[in-house]
């Protein structure tokens, strides 16, 4: 029986999200802004609070780390849904071909069932959608698929701390910074080592000009670019022995 348009788009959108409609649901997009809210705005209130005023250094910082706890949850779905991801990632590129569409663009427009807002299978959604421009996270043997595991499981209490850090100066300045050098390193690091091992590998073969500056660095620049704030910030908590380079 030859299938009608209605059901192909609604096909679509149910697997985009790994299942069928449950309840309520919303963009994929607005629900990652949602917990990007709740997870940015207690540190963002707290400073206001305390200070009257929001500095750019602090936000810029306070925003990234809720973004990188965002990210390490993406990544433990990463690990726990691997074999899920390499099996996802086709049907993401199979849904290029048919529509065109970037299946990052697609993931973020899907809309997501809030009962299932936190579902290791829906999220690692990201992976399989992003494979399409560096399908190492296809291969659990590759650079990128093993860095950002590690990422997922061993820098949210660091990310945790220092935030906290940040927000309520609970620790003399010179403890974190120190341990914002060694955190804020290893991003830099581990970013610079992924541009490298993406470029030596030559995953940019396949992808046009303008998807390498979309997806591979303008989605990864902030790894590289926040940790050179964080550094600077986490030297002069060091050397002043305060948090004034945060601006209290």
């Amino acid at each position: 029986m030859t299938r009608t348009r209605a059901q192909t788009t609604s096909d679509h959108t149910h697997a985009a999200a790994g299942q069928g409609q449950q309840g309520v649901a919303v963009p994929a997009g607005v629900l990652l802004m949602l917990i990007l809210a709740v997870l940015a705005l207690p540190g963002l209130a707290a400073r206001y609070w305390t200070d009257g005023h929001l500095s750019l250094v602090y936000s810029i910082l306070c925003v990234f780390f809720a973004v990188n706890l965002l990210i390490c949850w993406w990544e433990v779905c990463l690990y726990f849904r691997r074999d899920y991801i390499e099996k996802r990632a086709r049907y993401w590129r199979q849904r290029r071909n048919e529509t065109g569409r970037s299946p990052v663009l697609a993931f973020v427009l899907s809309r997501v069932p809030l009962k299932r807002a936190f579902s290791l299978t829906v999220w690692a959604n990201v992976w399989a959608a992003y494979a399409e421009y560096d399908d190492s996270y296809m291969d659990r043997r590759s650079y990128g698929f093993n860095v950002d595991v590690a990422n997922g499981f061993a820098t949210p209490l660091p990310t945790l701390a220092l935030y906290a850090a940040y927000a309520f100066e609970f620790i003399p300045a010179f403890a974190a910074g120190i341990l914002g050098t060694v955190l804020f390193w290893q991003w830099l690091y581990m970013t610079s080592a992924y541009f490298l091992s993406f470029a030596v590998a030559k995953r940019y073969a396949r992808l046009s000009g303008r998807e390498i500056c979309i997806y591979i660095l303008a989605m990864n620049s902030g790894w590289i670019l926040c940790p050179i704030l964080g550094l600077f910030v986490s030297i002069d908590l060091i050397v002043s022995g305060s948090y004034s380079a945060l601006g209290y």
